[in-house]
């Protein structure tokens, strides 16, 4: 049988020049569109996956956050508008809670409590903590141990060491009274003398609260480099000159963070007061949180217990913007500066 010639057929423009013609899809038999490529929207597709296996992990969080914080904040801030006892329907003051919070004397007195408490508590935990650091950043034997020993009340928690310190401060049968005998010093009353009370809680919080700065400032002292060090010892930088113009200038970010965290935690100081005083005696340990607490699940004015929570909030929002705040106009002030001082 003889063979039949090859068709001859015309190439496709597109094919000539390199482009790959798209196949035309026919529509199907009963007059529906065929279905895309599987290829062709799969990351869409596969994004979309993705974005709803993320929204389904993080839904229980976001309703946890949402149920916890967020409406307990809006509803508080409501309430600190109304007057409320818990028990019968509020109705609405206006700002008549925050009028008479400036009136109150027990709400000034709980005030000057919590700023001396502060203005105690923070240069001297980030001062001691400062010291500690130093020390323990050198080669000495057993220093884990002394790390370890300083840490560990941080970790133990305020109730249990308000119990503990009640123990050993009581004035008739504690242990530091007993010490205090021995060395011939009468009998003090601690937390029944309105004089010591407040300092006694501060003594606790200092044996507490240091060992974080001591951890904080260590880590960053084991940051410090060590070819800064070096050249300025062979420059002839003694030991006090090392640590102004070296040491401290490196460790200034660390120190604003520990100076703003300590003043908040001062700030919110509560168990610590509630296990141990009271608030007493005569309210020289009331401070603002337990006056907060007080006022509304103790007196049952909810109402103005919010509206004492919320100037303590103001307090804190005005402690975390004005430094940053004063950061973001130094940095901007300082390309000025260089630019001034290159015309020059």
């Amino acid at each position: 049988m003889p063979r039949l010639p090859t068709p001859v057929t015309l190439t496709d423009r597109g094919e000539k020049r390199g482009v790959r013609k798209r196949p035309r899809l026919l529509p199907d038999q009963d007059g529906t569109a065929p279905d895309v490529p599987p290829g062709r929207h799969a990351p869409r597709r596969r994004i979309r996956q993705e974005t709803a296996t993320a929204w389904a992990f993080i839904a229980p969080s976001v309703l946890v956050i949402l149920g916890l914080s967020v409406v307990p904040v809006i509803w508080s801030l409501l309430l600190s508008f109304q007057a409320d006892d818990l028990v019968t329907p509020s109705r609405w003051v206006g700002l008549d809670n925050y009028r008479a919070l400036a009136q109150d004397p027990h709400f000034d007195e709980a005030v000057r409590n919590t700023v001396v408490y502060t203005a105690l508590y923070v240069p001297l935990s980030i001062g001691l903590g400062l010291m500690l650091a130093l020390a323990l950043n050198r080669r000495i034997r057993l220093v884990g141990l002394y790390r370890t020993l300083i840490f560990v009340p941080f970790v133990i928690s305020a109730a249990a060491q308000g119990v503990l310190f009640s123990f050993i401060l009581d004035p008739e049968f504690g242990a530091a009274n007993a010490v205090l005998n021995e060395f011939g010093i009468s009998r003090q009353g601690f937390f029944t003398d309105p004089g010591q009370a407040l300092l006694a809680l501060l003594a606790i919080s200092l044996w507490s609260g240091t060992g974080f700065c001591v951890v904080v400032l260590l880590a960053a002292l084991q940051d410090v480099p060590a070819s800064l060090i070096e050249a300025a010892r062979l420059d002839g930088a003694g030991r006090l000159q090392l640590l102004r113009h070296v040491v401290f200038p490196t460790l200034t970010p660390v120190l604003t963070f520990l100076l703003l965290w300590q003043t908040i935690t001062s700030l919110q100081v509560f168990d610590l007061v509630y296990v141990t005083t009271k608030g007493g005696p005569l309210g020289s340990t009331t401070v603002i949180v337990y006056f907060i607490w007080e006022q509304a699940f103790k007196n049952f004015t909810a109402g103005y217990g919010a509206a004492a929570a919320y100037a303590l909030a103001l307090a804190l929002l005005i402690l975390a913007v004005v430094p940053r705040a004063a950061r973001a106009l130094r940095d901007r002030a300082r390309p000025d500066q260089h630019i001034e001082g290159a015309a020059r």
